[in-house]
């Protein structure tokens, strides 16, 4: 590594990182995890291999990369609608997982059963931003007394973000923006403190929604 004349070493250039993990994400969206090969991603880049290699030691590491940076951008809305908010949450997660791919998913999840390192590190990239999400957006209904007393959030978080997953990991079509709100008004249904309030709610809020449909 190069280094200046104050003894520190040369600044990572983050042009390369943007580069590689843009390319990686292309080949992932055409062609899925199988395709993916560092002589592939760098020439895609126009950066040499060793510069890949001093970043990123594999393609599942370097896929894991940009699944981090698409995943971890998911932030849970607040707009004081609980229905529409986890609404939202699970529309964003879904369309997030459905630019990897159910490939790459299954992939990574069977590469994963043997490495417990790689495991623990797959279900922090891609488990934990989607969960982290839903669960603060309950947590603010709980504050708000939107949701009845005793509800189980991790339960509820479980619940809610499971057929997600499981459309994605299996390969089937991924949940669509109508099947979440079904998923979504089941589940408040049954944690609401007043159901019929978090309709209302959800009423107003799509009236004074520019983007929503005439």
């Amino acid at each position: 590594m190069t280094r200046d004349p104050h003894g520190r070493g040369r600044p990572r250039d983050e042009h390369i990182d943007t580069a590689v993990l843009q390319a990686t994400a292309h080949t992932l969206e055409e062609s899925g995890y199988r395709a993916v090969a560092i002589e592939d991603i760098a020439r895609r880049a126009g950066v040499s291999k060793s510069a890949v290699y001093r970043r990123w030691p594999n393609r599942r590491r370097l896929v894991l990369a940009v699944l981090a940076e698409r995943l971890g951008r998911l932030e849970a809305p607040d707009t004081g609608c609980t229905l529409c908010d986890l609404h939202e949450c699970l529309v964003l997660a879904s369309e997030a997982l459905s630019r990897v791919g159910a490939e790459t998913l299954a992939q990574l999840t069977a590469e994963g059963a043997g490495e417990p390192d790689l495991h623990e590190e797959l279900l922090a990239v891609v488990v934990e931003p989607p969960r982290r999400a839903v669960h603060r957006t309950l947590f603010t209904a709980r504050q708000r007394g939107d949701l009845a007393d005793g509800v189980d959030l991790p339960l509820a978080v479980d619940q809610l973000c499971a057929l997600t997953f499981y459309r994605q990991l299996f390969g089937q079509a991924p949940l669509g923006p109508d099947e979440i709100e079904a998923m979504v008004t089941a589940m408040l249904r049954g944690i609401a403190s007043d159901y019929s309030e978090l309709l209302r709610e959800y009423a107003v809020h799509e009236s004074h929604d520019p983007a929503a449909p005439a």
